[in-house]
């Protein structure tokens, strides 16, 4: 009896020691990006003299709050879209979803993303299998498919920042990062890449199978949008969200006077930096009114002005998402009654 226990025992070890990985992990990836935040404002208000914070908060007061606004109804604008937008690939794919519900899913994922990053789309797939009953794989799947389209969009707008102000991008980023450094990080990425995609593609370990079977129910969410009959009408959304997010930046530089004289290539280059501060850290807090600082600098606006800047547009951007994201918690559930 005491032998055939001995064997259980062992696997609830490993159980227990699997849940404790998987708790630390989650964890880690919550508090990080939040220290480094933490850290990057600290940093940034320690080198200003008691003065320059003042003058700092000088800017908040004086700010022409009602770019602010405008600004936060594009933002509305543009949510709406995205919820739009994914019924085309979820349609494609034989299913059917209430605008409300995607829209309310889209908010809920943004307030997600403030907590662990990149939760916000398993909770979308999530919403959509409860009260639409659409199944967790294929909605995800979609969910990827439009991330790679951001993506690219993203790298399209970075190659036009690099096109209008190719001289100022080019100072900019060997200051901060030197070019060996770039060089090492590019070789580092691909042999990174290669090696999981070896390990993916040639390991019988039964968690890289179990990986695969995942990957597959996904594949019909992702080609949706190469297949769906509506692409005009995706590629349309697509264009408008994306223009919401630059008009979004383009009207709030009028905030402040020093940043309103800012030229189209200005814009289009803080707006790469901050989009890239916000999908690659915890929603950009801390790092994105860093990052917006150091690259108006190039510009000649100060980095008082442009501290001041980046958080206004940071803070108002968030106050969008996490109002949009409570109403739609307290809502999602009072509209779905039936679920």
């Amino acid at each position: 009896m005491q032998e055939n226990a001995a064997p259980e025992a062992n696997t609830d070890d490993v159980a227990g020691q699997s849940g404790v990985k998987s708790m630390l992990v989650k964890w880690l990836s919550i508090l990080l990006p939040i220290l480094l935040g933490i850290y990057l404002i600290v940093y940034t208000y320690e080198k200003f003299t008691p003065e320059q914070i003042a003058e700092i908060k000088g800017y908040f007061n004086n700010a022409d709050y009602l770019y602010i606004f405008v600004a936060a109804v594009i933002a509305v604008l543009g949510n709406a879209s995205r919820a739009y937008r994914w019924k085309f690939a979820l349609e494609h794919m034989g299913y059917r979803s209430r605008f409300r519900n995607n829209f309310m899913a889209v908010n809920i994922g943004y307030l997600l993303n403030l907590t662990v990053p990149k939760s916000g789309e398993i909770s979308r797939a999530v919403i959509v299998k409860k009260y639409d009953g659409i199944p967790f794989d294929k909605g995800f799947g979609s969910i990827v498919a439009e991330r790679i389209v951001d993506m690219v969009i993203l790298l399209l707008f970075m190659l036009l920042a690099v096109v209008l102000q190719f001289d100022i991008a080019k100072a900019f980023i060997l200051d901060k990062i030197p070019l060996n450094k770039l060089v090492i990080a590019a070789i580092v990425g691909v042999f990174v890449f290669t090696a999981l995609l070896m390990v993916y593609l040639y390991s019988k370990s039964p968690l890289i199978l179990k990986l695969k079977k995942h990957v597959s129910g996904l594949k019909e969410g992702v080609f949706s949008i190469v297949h769906m009959e509506q692409k005009w009408a995706f590629l349309l959304h697509t264009i408008f969200i994306w223009a919401s997010y630059i008009l979004m930046f383009w009207v709030t530089i009028f905030t402040f006077e020093e940043t309103s004289s800012l030229s189209f290539g200005a814009v289009v280059t803080s707006f790469v930096v901050g989009s890239i501060a916000i999908a690659f850290t915890n929603s950009g807090f801390g790092s994105y009114p860093f990052l917006i600082s150091k690259i108006l600098l190039v510009y000649a606006i100060s980095e008082t002005v442009g501290n001041a800047f980046g958080w206004i547009v940071w803070t108002s951007q968030m106050v969008v998402v996490v109002v949009l994201g409570a109403l739609s918690f307290l809502l999602l559930p009072v509209l779905n009654r039936s679920k």
